[in-house]
């Protein structure tokens, strides 16, 4: 592959990336409120639960901003950034525990649909590493979405 396209095809990747990590940055402040905030008989569960997902998501910011950078692309790191780039929306307010749930739900889907939006990109320029970054995070959003839905049962 001519050097060109090597570097088109690792900026349409990174530019991906910036969006899975500011997803996953906005997923992670709002996990967080949600552990400081949860109220109700579910408390000491929910709080465990999101103490354990932000910490993961916390971990996981740094591997994605790696990845962007070892592509030769800046890695995005200010809130402007984030929310520009963010499918994640910020919450008005402290919902009820079981609304936190549902939005966690819907906020780790949308975190799966942007790392899968990347991944044909990713797959197309034969970028193993990034593809593989894209699949422990889909499995783990997708981990997460089963033990949110199992706590409305």
């Amino acid at each position: 592959m001519a050097k060109s396209k090597i570097l088109d095809t690792n900026k349409k990747t990174a530019e991906g990336l910036s969006k899975l990590l500011s997803d996953t940055f906005m997923l992670y402040l709002k996990t967080h409120n949600f552990h400081w905030n949860v109220r109700g008989p579910m408390f000491q569960t929910l709080h465990l639960m999101f103490e354990t997902q932000y910490t993961e998501l916390w971990t996981s910011i740094d591997i994605i901003a790696e990845r962007i950078r070892s592509l030769d692309a800046d890695a995005p790191g200010t809130f402007s950034e984030f929310n520009k780039l963010t499918s994640i929306k910020e919450e008005k307010g402290i919902p009820k525990a079981t609304d936190m749930i549902k939005i966690l739900i819907a906020d780790n889907e949308r975190v799966v649909k942007t790392a899968n939006e990347v991944f044909p990109i990713a797959e197309k320029a034969n970028d193993e590493a990034t593809q593989d970054l894209l699949i422990q995070r889909i499995n783990t959003h997708e981990k997460t979405i089963w033990m949110l839905k199992a706590m409305l049962e």
